[in-house]
């Protein structure tokens, strides 16, 4: 039995939720191949109430129950997804439980006050840099993306303190971002920081900052390509809220 139930778990649920979880459990030999709307199609309700039955039996989201099942699968595919699934899982809910939504609303108010934005990346995470400066954008700041490692060390010593430094780095020690944080703190600019590490050499300089999660599994060992999840979903966060904030 996939989920375990007693009398007491019995009594919380619905008519409904209870069988769905009758479903799960006399399906386990094909869940792996069923997603959360085809359970509810299956059992004529929908997707928030299959999610509420199953957290109802101790099970946190359909996610995790999934993983339950593909980790004590036999099939190595299917168990691999699994662990596959699992990583941006955990990933995600690390960022969600790390965010202060004080500090969330805190660097909104330096984005909103600033005269100008510089959105500093490199490699890879120059793509969560870019999507970042255009949403800032549709939102009417004043921003530029430079991924230049000099024009981003020589432009960061013109700065003044209207100006906003806003950089992305998935490990916090890429030497240009680094100097690029200092010159823009001593010139008075605010600096604000999105990384994964919090022993980063980029805190040291900055006014305000997030921390996510980075997953100790790389997908591409031979170039040690890490998932940037976590600094896309901080770089969401950021404009959602934003976007509130303006009332757009």
């Amino acid at each position: 039995m996939l989920i375990e139930i007693n009398n007491d778990i019995i009594q919380s649920l619905t008519k409904t939720e209870y069988e769905i979880i009758k479903f799960i459990n006399k399906n386990e030999d094909r869940l792996s191949a069923l997603s959360i709307v085809d359970i509810a199609f299956d059992t004529y309700s929908s997707p928030a109430t299959v999610s509420r039955a199953i957290r109802k039996c101790g099970v946190n989201g359909f996610n995790e129950l999934r993983y339950r099942l593909t980790s004590k699968n036999k099939d190595d595919e299917i168990h691999n997804m699994g662990e596959i699934i699992n990583k941006s899982f955990v990933e995600a809910r690390q960022v969600v439980d790390r965010i202060s939504v004080s500090n969330v609303l805190n660097i909104i108010n330096c984005l909103v006050d600033a005269k100008r934005i510089y959105v500093l990346a490199r490699g890879l995470t120059e793509y969560v840099g870019q999507e970042f400066t255009l949403k800032l954008q549709l939102l009417g700041c004043n921003v530029i993306f430079i991924d230049d490692p000099n024009i981003m060390q020589i432009k960061t010593k013109q700065l003044s303190d209207n100006d906003v430094v806003f950089i992305f780095s998935l490990n916090g020690e890429t030497y240009e971002l680094v100097e690029s944080a200092k010159n823009g703190n001593l010139c008075g600019a605010k600096v604000i920081t999105c990384c994964c590490s919090e022993t980063s050499s980029l805190l040291e300089y900055s006014h305000y900052n997030l921390i996510g999660f980075k997953h100790n599994h790389v997908s591409i060992k031979k170039f040690e390509v890490s998932s940037r999840v976590s600094l896309s979903m901080m770089s969401r966060i950021i404009i959602d809220y934003m976007a509130a904030h303006l009332d757009l």
